[in-house]
């Protein structure tokens, strides 16, 4: 087989392997089948985010039996690249149905909130609302900052949090997305703000990992503990 022909589909052939029957009985105790189990494992939650939820397990069982056994195999590569084009097209096509509707929750979701009692929109669109006030001073965006905050989608998800991990970070105020860098620049030393980040002041169409889906809004709990001194640290 022609492999540079099928290049534009290699996503999409690990995307399979998690078809196989979840019926069948398998033992995991070697290191190859822990690992076997774990290649489908990662490929299946790939599975689940792209939709392709009607792959034929038998003809993936077949197909792997097939390469491992070094046999001949079953359709010509022209039939191949048909079907994995196919599948890219209808999973481009899902995607971009998903982020559509993912933009239109975050503008209504925004919407709403912009209209409760102490939630302010910055003219950027940015909202925010104060859950501690404090009298410290404020970072400029040369600063390097010392911060505390947990990140969650509109539906309460939490994606990343320090808190969690018991440890705060230091980071550039400059050096994160557009709307932490507005936000951390209203704060004072000592206050913890919510922030409702659109997604044009997020990660936009992208999506950073598996956890923020495009087009998503992020809510953050951030609280500012300290403005780095830089010649202290020199």
């Amino acid at each position: 087989m022609k492999q540079h022909r099928l290049a534009a589909a290699v996503a999409l052939v690990g995307l399979v392997l998690a078809g196989c029957d979840s019926q069948t009985s398998v033992e995991l105790e070697t290191p190859a089948q822990k690992a076997s189990y774990g290649i489908g494992l990662n490929m299946g939650k790939s599975l689940a985010q792209e939709g392709m939820d009607d792959l034929d397990s038998k003809a993936v069982a077949q197909g792997i039996e097939d390469a491992i056994g070094k046999k001949e195999q079953r359709l010509k590569d022209e039939e191949l690249i048909e079907a994995f084009a196919f599948l890219q097209k209808r999973a481009e096509e899902r995607m971009a149905a998903m982020n559509e509707e993912s933009a239109k929750a975050g503008k209504k979701f925004l919407e709403d909130n912009a209209k409760r009692e102490g939630v302010v929109t910055t003219e950027s669109g940015l909202q925010y609302e104060v859950l501690t006030k404090a009298e410290g001073a404020q970072p400029k965006a040369t600063d390097v900052v010392t911060v505390h905050y947990e990140g969650k989608l509109t539906d309460g998800s939490v994606f990343d949090s320090s808190i969690e991990r018991g440890s705060p970070i230091d980071l550039p105020v400059s050096g994160v997305i557009p709307g932490w860098v507005e936000g951390l620049q209203l704060m004072h030393v000592g206050e913890k703000y919510k922030l409702y980040i659109p997604s044009e002041l997020a990660y936009g169409e992208q999506s950073p990992t598996p956890a923020i889906p495009a087009n998503s809004v992020l809510v953050f709990e951030l609280e500012l503990l300290s403005i780095k001194d830089a010649s202290a640290e020199q």
